[in-house]
């Protein structure tokens, strides 16, 4: 909308715009249109105002028994259940996130504590600090080869 349009709008409303502004409406389909617009609902608003005060307002208790009505009708559908919120489902969220996050970190720890039980591993597992003797050391390897069962 142009400048000329939002400066004497309301001038035109009250029937006393310029010239400019209304050869600028018959040169300008957009603001024209628009014009057309708001002059229709600030007439229908003028309206609404008028008869708004004649409207009585609802009965103090009336807001309740609405809510109350609809906590009942969902209730007797099966559809309570679903009823309980944005923050309810927020809530299942983030526990169901905490437990996927704890479960995820016993398994890693888990992994890495157990080590391999393949034969290559058990062999990489060999003790270097401890005393041996070589020919041990060959027999415990031909006996953990031999033994060894996938």
């Amino acid at each position: 909308m142009h400048q000329i349009v939002e400066n004497e709008f309301d001038r035109y409303l009250r029937g006393d715009a310029s010239a400019e502004f209304h050869d600028h409406l018959r040169t300008c389909p957009k603001c024209a249109a628009d014009v057309t617009e708001m002059a229709a609902l600030t007439l229908l608003l003028q309206d609404f105002k008028c008869n708004a005060d004649s409207i009585e307002a609802p009965p103090p208790d009336f807001y309740n028994r609405v809510a109350g009505r609809i906590v009942e009708r969902n209730e007797t559908r099966g559809w309570g259940i679903f009823s309980m919120g944005a923050p309810f489902f927020r809530r299942v969220a983030f526990a169901s996130l905490l437990v996927l996050a704890v479960m995820g970190s016993f398994l890693v720890t888990r992994e890495a504590s157990e080590g391999g039980t393949d034969a290559v591993s058990l062999i990489a597992q060999h003790d270097v600090t401890a005393a041996h003797e070589e020919s041990a050391d060959w027999d415990r390897l031909l006996v953990t080869l031999a033994s060894y069962q996938e």
